[in-house]
């Protein structure tokens, strides 16, 4: 039967060690730094990635423009690619009437259930070339919610692994000290000489 004493690290006995105190310590340090540390680890790492991440949409927002087209061209030999968002897209020719009353006509990427005489929404840059959609506030999130979970996750194995470090190197102190006091206090519990 095996019995467990609270807070034996940090009470005056003879059996206790250096490192055992130090042990003891680190462990409380290692919870602080996980229950408070890494939560602030992950909402600096969101902030700062929200705010990366909103810059490059009003970056995509300010260069690219949306035109509404009607697909005429079939999607021929084209093969598929993957767009934003996980959906299949397809190049096809696409028609468009510009404010100014002129009609033009390009290559573009269509959803793949586009069919012919359909209109779809077709981003352009500003050398009028298709691009894809600028970055929306639900891509923003995610992207955000990612980092500051990455960014925790990895402070809390940062912690574990220095307690990890810790632990093994009290644990080697530990023996080490047993070790010379059992070669002091074997000689009188054997009646031999050292």
């Amino acid at each position: 039967m095996r019995t467990r004493v609270r807070g034996w690290r940090w009470r005056r006995s003879p059996l206790r060690r250096r490192s055992d105190v130090v042990e003891g310590w680190t462990l409380l340090v290692v919870a602080v730094l996980i229950l408070v540390g890494a939560p602030l680890a992950g909402v600096a790492a969101a902030s700062w990635a929200h705010g990366e991440a909103r810059s490059v949409s009003a970056e995509q927002r300010a260069e690219r423009h949306r035109v509404r087209a009607e697909v005429i061209g079939g999607k021929g030999d084209s093969l598929p690619s993957v767009q934003a968002g996980g959906q299949h897209a397809y190049r096809a020719t696409v028609r468009w009437t510009e404010p100014g009353g002129g009609t033009r006509t390009t290559t573009a990427r269509i959803p793949a259930d586009t069919r012919r005489g359909e209109t779809v929404d077709v981003w352009f840059d500003r050398q009028g070339r298709n691009v894809l959609p600028p970055v929306d506030d639900t891509a923003v999130w995610q992207h955000t919610l990612t980092l500051g979970t990455c960014a925790a996750g990895g402070a809390v194995l940062v912690v574990l692994l220095g307690h990890f470090l810790v632990r093994r190197v009290a644990l080697r102190r530990r023996l080490a000290e047993w070790d010379r006091a059992w070669a002091r206090t074997e000689p009188q519990w054997t009646h031999r000489r050292a």
